[in-house]
């Protein structure tokens, strides 16, 4: 039979509420460290797991605060996951999420072509920046979309397309490091720029998570070069539905075919992670019409379907003000850690632990 295991982080609240809830639902779990994660799989596919693994792949912990360096960890851990899928047939691997799938998703700006041409309402990518120092099959990706690499560019598009707000994002990267909202008024010429990133004398632009807004015009240009210097991407900034003073926008989780969480998340200003200390809010607090959350519902499991091998996601789901259709901001393979439920019912991490319960089960028919 094979044995559950997580590829993971010690001591961090993912290893420890999916550890909690495998052993409240009765399943043995595995554990193999990221920093030894080649010698961590060898051994327990050896001794402990001769029949293979079912394995759940956490991400590894990035603690550079340095932009910049975004898309080399990424491509890292892109060739990490390869190497992972490329072991499965050889030694009997099979997966909750598979590296394939988490790979397709770190990629924001084609998770969204592809959500796009399956004719899901998404937030528009307008246009994307994927540098030559960037992974050979990330720079292939970037030849469907229109590029701009300077704030001069970008001024010119938004004139040509109309557009007077836009959101900036890191192509890879997490917890609204390097994400940035733009808002620029054609006639008057002013300039508002909302972010995190600020300039390192020595090091170029670093993530404060801290949000602060630049009005000046020669720090806004200049912030934007940096920013759009890098890969990123250019999103249609669309204006956000309201509660009690505050714009918001929700996250949901689903896994295996079921809406498991969601989650709305409410700022004064553009930006909503909560990793900038924004506020949660149980959904039913909205009292959102039912044809509302099934909208959601239904739109977040289709985009699930989309991508083979996942099993579990954190959708990110933008509903338009005042018309409260919902479109997807962007999806995240490993995106299950919600504060508001661990410290309750732990929902996800228990569904995950009888996932892979049942797969296990699963298994045992088929030897």
């Amino acid at each position: 039979m094979r044995r559950a295991a997580l590829l993971g982080n010690p001591d961090t609240k993912r290893t420890q509420y999916l550890q909690q809830a495998a052993k409240e639902t009765g399943l043995p779990l595995a554990f193999v460290d990221w920093k030894e994660w080649r010698d961590g799989l060898s051994k327990l596919l050896r001794q402990d797991a001769p029949d293979g693994i079912l394995l759940k792949i956490d991400p590894p912990l990035w603690e550079s605060c340095i932009l910049g360096e975004l898309d080399g960890l990424a491509g890292s851990y892109q060739l990490q996951l390869q190497e992972i899928g490329q072991m499965a047939e050889s030694y009997g691997i099979e997966f909750f999420n598979h590296p394939a799938a988490i790979t397709a998703l770190l990629d924001k700006g084609a998770c969204k072509e592809t959500l796009a041409h399956a004719g899901l309402p998404v937030t528009e990518l307008l246009a994307k920046n994927i540098p030559d120092r960037m992974p050979k099959f990330a720079q292939d990706k970037a030849a469907v979309c229109p590029t701009i690499h300077n704030a001069a560019q970008l001024l010119e598009l938004m004139q040509r397309s109309n557009i007077s707000q836009v959101f900036i994002k890191p192509v890879h990267g997490s917890g609204a490091a390097g994400v940035s909202a733009f808002r620029w008024q054609h006639r008057s010429g002013k300039m508002a720029l909302y972010t995190c990133a600020m300039e390192h004398p020595q090091m170029g632009l670093a993530n404060t998570k801290r949000l602060r807004r630049f009005s000046d015009t020669d720090t806004v240009l200049r912030l934007l070069d940096q920013l759009l210097g890098m890969g990123c991407i250019l999103e249609r900034w669309h204006a956000k539905a309201q509660y009690q003073g505050y714009s918001y926008d929700l996250r949901a989780v689903v896994q295996d075919g079921r809406l498991d969480y969601l989650l709305a998340r409410l700022s004064k200003g553009p930006i909503t992670n909560l990793q900038l200390n924004n506020r949660p809010l149980d959904i039913d607090a909205l009292e959102l019409p039912a044809s509302i959350v099934d909208a959601v519902t239904d739109l977040c499991l289709k985009a699930l379907a989309l991508y083979p091998g996942l099993t579990s996601a954190g959708i990110d789901i933008l509903l338009e003000q005042g018309s409260l259709r919902p479109r997807i901001i962007e999806m995240n393979g490993q995106g299950d850690l919600i504060y508001q439920d661990i410290y309750r019912q732990n929902t996800i991490y228990r569904h995950q632990a009888e996932i892979l319960k049942q797969q296990k089960r699963e298994t045992k028919k088929n030897v």
